[in-house]
C-alpha cells in the first residue's frame, strides 16, 4: 500500500484534470497518478515551453499542450495550477467537478494518510513571506525538530508527502492563488504579514485580494492561532475572520514587537527577548523576524533556538542578496521584488546612492508611490522589459531615467556609470515573464552578468 489508502479509495479510477503544467501541476499529476486516478494535464503553452515538466510526468498521464480542449470534457476532479485563472477552468467546474488546488490536494493526502502534523504553520502576505517562511524553518531546525519547508517557497506540498510525519514541523509559504482553491486546508498557525496592491488583474479589488489571503483561517478552530501585522490596515480590519487566538506582531499584545533594541515576546508562557537578525538588512526584515518569532513561540520552539537562527540565518536567494563588490560598487539581487511595495521596502534598506534596475511584465499597479523615495536614495533608474514606458511615465523627472531594454544592457550601463560606494540594485517591481522564465531565472541571470564583469 502507498500510505494514502483513504484518498486512493476515493480517487481510484476517477477522471482528473490538472490545468497548467509547471512545478505545481507536475507534482499534483504525479500524486494523483500514484493514487490510482485517471489523470490528464492540459497546458496552453506549446510543448517545448513545458518540456522540463512533461519529463516528470508518469507515463500513464495524458497530456495536451498548446490549447485547453480537454476542459470541454466532463471530469470528476479539476486541479488548477496556481497561475491559471478561474476564468479558464470555472466553466468545466460548473459541470459538476470538484476543484482542489495543489495545496488542497497535498493537505487532503496527508490527512488521508493520518500524517498531517500538529505543528503546522502557513505564511502568506504580499511581501516578506519567503524570508519569514525560511527564517521560521531555520528556527525549527535549530530546535532539533524534524522540519519540512515548502509550498510557494520552492517545493510543492504534493512533492513532500513522503517527507512529512506527525512529528514534523511543517512550514508552508502560501500565495493568494493557492488559497483561492483551498477548501479544507487548516494550518495550526496561520500568518498574514501584510496586504498591499498586487495581483489586482486576477483578484479585481484590493479587498478581494485581502479576503483571499484571509481564507487561511476559514477552517481554523478556537485552538488554532492567527499571526497578524498590527501595522497593516487589512490585518486590523479583517482580524475577526481568524477564529482562534490572534497574536500580533508590531505594537499590540499579545505578540512580538521590536523595541528599538530587541525583539520581545509578550505571549503568555512564551516570553523572551532576542537580538535583531544579523544578516537581514532593513526595517521590513525586522517585521519578518517579529512574525517568524511569533510563529515559532506558538509552535513551541525554544528561546535559544530562535536566538541561534536570528544570529545565523543568511537570508534567501533573490531577496536583497549581496552578489559582488566590484571596484567599490555593491551589486544586490532583489529579483523577488515583483511588485511596487516590495521595491519600496528594498530601497528603504539603503541610504544611497543606488543605481536601480526596474522593469519587466506590468502587474497593474502604478509606480508613482516610488517617487518620494527616489531623490534621497537613487542616482539613476535603469529600465528593462515591457513595462519600461509605463515606469518612465510615472517616474520621469524625479531622477534620471535611462531605457536599457535588457538586463545585460542595464548591468553594463551600471558598471560604466556607478562610482565607488554606489549600490546597483536589481529590484524590478514587475513580474519577470516578458523576458525570463520566472524571477529566479532573472536573478540568476543578473548574478551571472555581474560575475562576468572584468
Amino acid at each position: 500500500m502507498n500510505g494514502l489508502d483513504a484518498l486512493t479509495r476515493w480517487l481510484d479510477g476517477r477522471r482528473t484534470l490538472v490545468v497548467g503544467l509547471g512545478k505545481s501541476g507536475a507534482a499534483a499529476a504525479t500524486l494523483l497518478s500514484r493514487c490510482g486516478a485517471r489523470v490528464a494535464v492540459t497546458e496552453s503553452r506549446p510543448a517545448g515551453a513545458v518540456a522540463e515538466w512533461t519529463r516528470r510526468l508518469p507515463r500513464s498521464v495524458a497530456r495536451e499542450t498548446g490549447r485547453h480542449r480537454l476542459l470541454d470534457e466532463k471530469w470528476d476532479l479539476i486541479v488548477p495550477s496556481p497561475g491559471v485563472s478561474a476564468r479558464v477552468w470555472s466553466p468545466a467546474a460548473r459541470r459538476g467537478a470538484w476543484v482542489w488546488g495543489e495545496l488542497e490536494l497535498g493537505y487532503r493526502a496527508l490527512c488521508a494518510a493520518g500524517r498531517w502534523p500538529a505543528r503546522t504553520a502557513a505564511i502568506t502576505g504580499t511581501n516578506g513571506k519567503t524570508t519569514t517562511t525560511a527564517l521560521l524553518g531555520a528556527m525549527a531546525r535549530a530546535d532539533g525538530r524534524p522540519t519540512v519547508v515548502g509550498g510557494n517557497i520552492g517545493t510543492p506540498l504534493c512533492d513532500l508527502i513522503d517527507d512529512v510525519g506527525t512529528e514534523t514541523v511543517l512550514i508552508l509559504e502560501v500565495s493568494s492563488y493557492q488559497l483561492e482553491t483551498a477548501s479544507a486546508f487548516r494550518p495550526a498557525v496561520g500568518a498574514v504579514l501584510n496586504v498591499t496592491p498586487d495581483h489586482l488583474g486576477r483578484h479585481g479589488t484590493l479587498e478581494n485580494y485581502a479576503r483571499t489571503k484571509f481564507r487561511m483561517f476559514q477552517n481554523q478552530g478556537t485552538d488554532d492561532a492567527g499571526v497578524l501585522n498590527d501595522r497593516d490596515l487589512w490585518c486590523r480590519r479583517l482580524a475577526g475572520l481568524a477564529p482562534g487566538r490572534v497574536t500580533w506582531f508590531g505594537r499590540r499584545s499579545p505578540g512580538v514587537r521590536w523595541d528599538g533594541r530587541r525583539l520581545r515576546s509578550s505571549l503568555p508562557g512564551a516570553g523572551g527577548a532576542w537580538p535583531a537578525p544579523a544578516h537581514l538588512p532593513g526595517r521590513h526584515n525586522i517585521e519578518n523576524a517579529e512574525a517568524a518569532t511569533a510563529c515559532a513561540r506558538l509552535l513551541g520552539l525554544s528561546a535559544p533556538a530562535i536566538a541561534r537562527a536570528l544570529r545565523d540565518f543568511p537570508g534567501v536567494e533573490h531577496r536583497l542578496e549581496s552578489v559582488r563588490r566590484w571596484r567599490g560598487v555593491d551589486f544586490v539581487n532583489d529579483s523577488k521584488a515583483t511588485n511596487v511595495d516590495s521595491t519600496r521596502v528594498a530601497l528603504q534598506a539603503f541610504g544611497g546612492p543606488v543605481r536601480l534596475i526596474l522593469g519587466g511584465e506590468h502587474k497593474g499597479s502604478p509606480y508613482r508611490p516610488l517617487r518620494e523615495l527616489l531623490p534621497r536614495r537613487v542616482a539613476e533608474i535603469l529600465l528593462i522589459g515591457e513595462a519600461a514606458p509605463l515606469i518612465a511615465r510615472d517616474l520621469q523627472g524625479s531622477v534620471p531615467v535611462v531605457r536599457c531594454g535588457t538586463l545585460a544592457a542595464a548591468v553594463q550601463r551600471a558598471a560604466a556609470t556607478a562610482r565607488r560606494g554606489d549600490t546597483v540594485l536589481l529590484s524590478p517591481a514587475c513580474a519577470s515573464f516578458d523576458q525570463f522564465l520566472n524571477f529566479e531565472d532573472r536573478g540568476r541571470r543578473f548574478k551571472k552578468l555581474v560575475d562576468a564583469l572584468p
